[in-house]
């Protein structure tokens, strides 16, 4: 019986370390090479520079209830940094410069159109999966997008999973290009 929980116990941790990977509005896009800086990404980078951990700052993380470093990875081929906060939720912020809103493949009867800031974006979830999990896709030009993709532990409370993805959204979001 240990045995099984310890195998469940790594099966969730390595599910809720995957948010984000085939996600609502993930498409594929070619590899891109990913800078890190410490500057601010506010305004002037292009999004072929953007770095996903750099859009989270120590104090964003803490308004956000990620109290761990994101850790980079590739999706699909797009840049992407994935924050895991054990036992309670994952959070992953995907670049993608090869698709804009209008491109991305989402299930329409899941998204919702909103704003975040001045920026165009798509809120995806499927209340009636009520499987703990929600994406803000924010729009960045017409051929690039930001998506944030969050994922609560127990697959749970879909609600609470699109709050965090907002809250995510709106702190990333200013500093966008």
């Amino acid at each position: 019986m240990k045995s099984g929980l310890s195998a469940l116990g790594v099966l969730v941790v390595l599910t809720v370390s995957a948010c984000g990977q085939g996600a609502a509005g993930q498409a594929p896009a070619p590899s891109a090479r990913t800078l890190s800086t410490g500057a601010s990404v506010a305004g002037t980078v292009p999004p072929a520079v953007l770095d996903p951990c750099a859009l989270l700052d120590p104090k964003d993380r803490s308004t956000a209830g990620i109290n761990v470093l994101g850790v980079a990875k590739e999706i699909n081929g797009a840049r992407a940094c994935d924050w895991t906060v054990p036992a309670t939720f994952g959070v992953t912020i995907t670049v993608d410069e090869k698709n804009g809103l209008a491109d991305l493949e989402v299930a329409r009867k899941t998204a919702t159109k909103t704003k975040v800031g001045d920026r165009n974006a798509l809120k995806v979830a499927d209340a009636n999966a009520a499987d703990g999990t929600c994406a803000v896709l924010l729009g960045m030009g017409e051929k690039a997008s930001v998506q944030i993709d969050v994922s609560n532990t127990n697959f749970t409370d879909t609600p609470l999973a699109c709050e965090r993805a907002v809250t995510v959204a709106g702190l990333a979001e200013p500093k966008l290009p």
